[in-house]
């Protein structure tokens, strides 16, 4: 068990340390593809590592919190490990920023499971919780809805405009637009108009043609407005890589999921923080309290990591996923083996003290 914990600890230290040094691109360049297949291994190998040692727990009968528990908890990290090989997939190689793709669907599974499995945990244990136990539980309840909700439904368009008024300032290219072009044009040639200049005289067939003579400074032809400032320009859009058909057409079909998805992660997202605050108070001082503790910031992480990206695609443009919050992803990883691991080993010393009794008292 020690070895299991100390590896967890040591793979979360360097996914901190691989964040922390390359997680801010240089000015003007994308993140390498390097550093996006980084973060995805120390991402996969957490969950990858949660669900066997989740599924342990489900087979082995001497698990006291029960089987379900545990079994419900390591579907949820399967499912995790799946959506964020697709995403990957998606995203670095596909090179597509789709609203909904494929990986979300196993998101979906994820948060199920854990939910249920952390409510079958909570279930099984009787909840005696003092009044300020339960006003922590509502205020913290009520913190992470009203991040959830600002993070994901922008207070007013005026809000979300001040904050990437910055970020528009750096990027847009300062030239007047077509219309102010067309305007002053126009102004230009407005005097020229009332002028009427005279007429030049008809060559005849007997002598050379006589070259009009030159305006004069006031009688100046306005210049003509090109054909780019008379008309609107049509808007630039970003241009993704091409792809093949059937990501296309399967991006169409999953783009009108995007507002009902957005919804159903805010809403699993403040359960799991409501229950893992219950399980944290449930189960705090008990004997297996070091394990539920491990699982609870598990979800406090999952919760920090989601929110943050959640408030990246909102108000930042063009984000590129990788952040430095996102390593909390990989510490819900690690968190959730942790918790795996201490809860085997407990369940494991528990069954063999009480057959040791057993057998001192036969």
């Amino acid at each position: 068990m020690q070895a299991i914990v100390l590896a967890e600890v040591v793979w979360a230290f360097l996914a901190l340390l691989f964040f922390l040094l390359f997680s801010v691109p240089l000015p003007g360049q994308e993140r390498p593809l390097w550093y996006s297949l980084g973060t995805t291994v120390f991402e996969v190998v957490a969950y990858f590592a949660a669900t066997l040692l989740c599924l342990r727990n489900w087979r082995s009968p001497q698990i006291v919190s029960g089987r379900n528990v545990w079994l419900c908890i390591g579907m949820g990290m399967l499912f995790y490990f799946l959506g964020s090989l697709l995403f990957t997939y998606w995203e670095t190689f596909l090179k597509r920023n789709a609203d909904v793709s494929p990986g979300d669907f196993f998101y979906i599974f994820t948060y199920i499971f854990l939910i249920v499995g952390m409510i079958l945990a909570v279930a099984s244990r009787r909840l005696n919780l003092e009044i300020w136990q339960w006003g922590v539980v509502g205020v913290i309840a009520a913190i992470g809805i009203v991040i959830a909700w600002f993070v994901s439904y922008p207070a007013s368009s005026s809000a979300q405009s001040f904050l990437m008024e910055p970020v528009a300032a750096q990027t847009a290219p300062a030239k007047p637009t077509a219309k102010s072009a067309a305007s002053k044009a126009s102004a230009k040639a407005a005097p020229v108009n009332k002028l009427k200049p005279a007429a030049a005289p008809v060559p005849s067939p007997s002598k050379p043609p006589v070259a009009a003579p030159a305006p004069t400074a006031t009688e100046k032809k306005a210049p003509e407005p090109s054909p780019a400032s008379s008309s609107e320009p049509a808007p630039v859009t970003e241009q993704q890589p091409s792809a093949p058909e059937w990501v296309l057409s399967l991006e169409t079909m999953l783009a009108p999921l995007k507002t009902v998805l957005s919804g159903y992660y805010i809403v699993c997202d403040v359960l799991l923080l409501i229950i893992a605050t219950t399980l944290l108070l449930a189960f705090w001082g008990g004997r297996f309290a070091q394990s539920w503790r491990m699982i609870a910031a598990a979800a406090f992480s999952l919760y920090v990591a989601d929110i943050w990206f959640k408030y990246a695609t909102t108000y930042v443009k063009n984000y590129q996923s990788g952040g430095f919050l996102e390593v909390f992803w990989v510490f819900s990883g690690v968190l959730f083996g942790i918790g795996a691991a201490l809860e085997h080993d407990l369940s494991s010393r528990s069954r063999s003290r009480s057959s040791s009794r057993r057998r001192a008292s036969s």
